[in-house]
């Protein structure tokens, strides 16, 4: 467990670090937007890789790979659409994330039977599992 906690301090400080990493001509093309999409043209200079003209993703901006995955608490985030779904959670690695679609009577059906196991939840809307 000591080993993983210096790891996700670790992944914090790369992520710190890390550059947004945004679109060629992002800012003149606006509909596109910002999000990432790999240069391809023949003369392009992100391509290429030219000093100024922006980062591009390498696996060395990568989070260590025991960490990957986990939220900031060290739990993989598991989605529970039902009650049944909490059957398949291991309360000391894993959370429960309560999937957006489920109504409030099931919801507190849910969140009843996750405090019930131990069971922690990431989303609690209603403050109950605190």
């Amino acid at each position: 467990m000591e080993i993983k906690a210096k790891l996700l301090e670790l992944r914090k400080k790369i992520k710190k670090k890390k550059p947004k990493f945004k679109r060629q001509e992002w800012f003149r093309k606006k509909p596109l937007g910002e999000k990432w999409r790999k240069p391809r043209g023949i003369n392009s200079k992100l391509r290429i890789r030219k000093k100024s003209k922006g980062k591009v993703p390498s696996p060395g901006y990568g989070s260590p790979r025991l960490v990957k995955g986990l939220n900031s608490e060290g739990y993989r985030e598991i989605l529970v659409r039902n009650v049944r779904d909490l059957e398949k959670i291991n309360p000391k690695e894993e959370i429960a994330v309560i999937a957006s679609g489920v109504g409030k009577k099931k919801r507190f059906e849910i969140i009843e039977k996750a405090l019930k196991k131990n069971i922690k939840i990431g989303n609690d809307r209603y403050g109950l599992t605190k």
